[in-house]
Formats: C-alpha cells, structure tokens, sequence
C-alpha cells in the first residue's frame, strides 16, 4: 500500500501548491500520524524527536484551520526559544501567504512596539512565553480570539522554568480552543501538563526506528585539554564533510573557538544568548547556504536549528547527560541520509561519557576510541583516537 499523501490526509489545494513549490510532495511519518485529526479540529498530543518534522505537522493543519477574516490573533504557537520562534515563522510564511494569512514572531531581545503591532494585526503569533507575557501586561495583544494553541518542544519550555508562565497564557485563551502538545516525552511532568491542557486528545507517539541508528557512527575521541584545539581543526580540515555542527559548553567559548580555529584556516560562525538577533539569523542563513559549513554552538541557541544535510555533529564539549547527546547528534544522519557524531572525552568526563554511551548501546564504540595507556580493549583498533593519528598533509584553505 503506498503511503498516504498530503492531499490524502485533507490538505487543501492552496497549501498544497505552497508545499510542491519548496519541494515537499510526501509527508513524514509525525505528518500522516497528527494532521487528519488536527484538520478534524482535535487536540492533539504528540510525541516525536527534534528534527521529524513536526513543524509543518500542526503548521499546515494550522494553516487550514484559520480563515483570512478571522479575528486575530487566531493561531498561537508557544516556543521555548526565539531561535526556534523564528525558524517556525519561516517556514510557515509560505504557506500561510498562500491563504492570505500573516505570521508574527514574538521574542526578547527587540524592540517591543514595532514587534507589538505586526503580532496584533497577525493571524498567528509565535512566541516565547516571557516576551508574550509582556507584550499581555502592556495591554497590546489580546488572547481571546485563540482558536488553535499549539505548545511546540513543550517539555523543553518545562525544563527551562516557563510552567508558571504558560499556565498564565493558556488561562488567557478560549476554554473552547483546540490545543496541540508537541514534546520530546509525554511521561512524568510533561504528561500531566499536556493532559491539564487539553480535552479529550487524540494521543500519537512516534519513534524513531530501531534500525535509524545505523544511519550515524559515532566516535569517542579520548584526548588531553590541550590536544582539544588541534584535534577540532585536524577534524574540519581533513575530513570529508558538508555542514558540521560544533557543540560547546558557554557562549564565551562558542566565540574563542571559533577564533582559535579561524587562526588555521577554518572558517566558522558562531551560535549563542549573546548574539544579537541579526546576527543569529545571519549566521544561520549563511549555514544554510553553504557560505559557512561550520556553526559553533550551545545547546540552547541550538534547540531551534533544524537545517538539512548536516553530515558531522562534534561534540567539543561533553554533552551533560544522555538526551542531550541524543538531541545533539540526532541533528546528523536524517531522513536516510548518513552522518557522523564525534565526542571529544578528557579523562576526568570518560565514567560520565561511559555511561552514555553504554545507556545508548555505544559500548564498543567508545571502548575502541580508548587509547592503550588508559585501559582500551586489548585488542581493539585504535581509528577513534584521532589525536594520535599520524598527521595527513592538510589541504590548502583559504581564508575567507
């Protein structure tokens, strides 16, 4: 049987020739599992990962749901970062022209009155919640006419202490409003929020197959602090790559490293709270492109980077705990496409990182990047240890 397609799922005509235009003809699997219900005016809650498409499984219904003379706003959409504001924003704007809808992002960092005037003329809003919340006390927006509240990356918005906050905006809006919960687990505190929200809902939970591990190697790097500079440069330059994604702990060092490697020719941008919006946008629009194949980043300024054809997620940094490797190397190895992740680990992170990886089934992987000295495998080939490779004469580069 072939897979159902947008038109099968009930998607109109307008929004399906907005779709075709950007290239998009099948729906992923969180698409086909939400969008007839959400067409069918349900709540919604749904699990699915960062990267499976869900931006465009409650946009596109969202989009049809709303009609051009509405009162406004119809549609609000709650977003933990504006970073993750924004990229919905984007790829909604295409698709709501088409039905002569206007999309507004709402987010710190900006000037508030201009920002304050297009979100009251549009027909839906994206918005973290602080900055919706001052925009609510400053009398310039107005709830009421909420008729679709999605919650994006919701267990997210949770974990960085907005509870209290969206509690306070979703009392604001129609009790007979549809909601649409989007999160990464549906268990514990993000369960009882989603069900506290929403009114007999229709529940639907994808997981990433089993076999879509295979899509990305990893690899444990076990190296000093000093080697951590040389060992990253070694990484980009001889590599055979596309677009490589660099995690770092802190926006300090999100800026030192990317001038420490622009020192040995590898052009960088880098990606955290500091920078400006502009500058933000910029910075991504220029990773996109290709103009810059290599973004540094933190793990909140990335929570709303979902860009195509990343081939190498590099963690300079070690990852804090098991969902954040996950969500870190899960932006590589996509949609069949195959990918690297790559873990630096400093002897004082290899009983954390050990941890993780055995958690993940990474055993074996993390064992054979262990050089012989600390207590590798007998045996076990030595490819991980890339500080200790004999060193391959690098291309030349130029600087941009």
């Amino acid at each position: 049987m072939s897979k159902q397609s947008f038109a099968d799922l009930g998607v109109s005509k307008a929004v399906l020739s907005a779709l075709r235009k950007r290239g998009i003809e099948q729906p992923f699997a969180v698409q086909r599992l939400v969008i007839e219900d959400v067409l069918a005016g349900r709540d919604v809650l749904a699990q699915s990962p960062t990267g499976s498409g869900k931006t465009l499984a409650f946009g596109v219904p969202l989009i049809d749901r709303i009609a051009a003379d509405s009162q406004r706003p119809a549609g609000l959409v709650l977003a933990p970062t504006r970073e993750l504001a924004c990229q919905i924003v984007d790829e909604l704007y295409e698709i709501a022209h088409v039905r002569a809808l206007s999309v507004a992002p709402v987010y710190g960092g900006v000037g508030i009155q201009a920002q304050a005037r297009k979100a009251a003329r549009a027909h839906v809003v994206v918005a973290t919640p602080g900055r919706l919340e001052d925009l609510l006390r400053r009398g310039d927006l107005t709830l009421e006419h909420v008729q679709v509240l999605v919650l994006d990356e919701a267990d997210r918005m949770l974990d960085m202490g907005f509870k209290p906050a969206v509690d306070r905006i979703v009392s604001q809006t129609p009790a007979d409003r549809q909601t649409l919960f989007f999160s990464a687990t549906l268990d514990g505190a993000p369960g009882k929020v989603a069900h506290s929200y929403t009114h007999d809902a229709r529940r639907h939970v994808h997981a990433p197959k089993a076999e879509r591990r295979a899509d990305v190697q990893h690899r444990f790097v076990h190296l000093a602090h000093a080697d951590k500079v040389g060992t990253l440069v070694r990484e980009l330059d001889e590599t055979e790559r596309g677009r490589t994604l660099v995690f770092v702990r802190t926006k300090r060092g999100a800026d030192r490293l990317v001038k420490q490697i622009g020192k040995q020719g590898i052009r960088a941008m880098a990606m955290h709270g500091n920078k400006s919006q502009s500058q933000r946008r910029r910075a991504l629009a220029d990773f996109e492109s290709g103009r810059v194949d290599t973004l540094v980043a933190t793990d909140v300024a990335a929570r709303g980077i979902d860009v195509a054809d990343v081939t190498h997620v590099i963690n300079y940094d070690a990852p804090v705990d098991r969902d954040t490797y996950v969500h870190r190397i899960g932006r590589t190895g996509r949609a069949g496409a195959t990918g690297t992740g790559v873990s630096f680990v400093l002897s004082e992170q290899a009983r954390d990182l050990r941890l993780i990886a055995e958690g993940l089934g990474l055993r074996s992987e993390f064992e054979t990047g262990v050089p012989a000295h600390l207590g590798k495998r007998k045996g076990a080939p030595g490819r991980g240890n890339t500080a200790a490779a004999p060193r391959r004469k690098r291309r030349a580069r130029a600087r941009a």
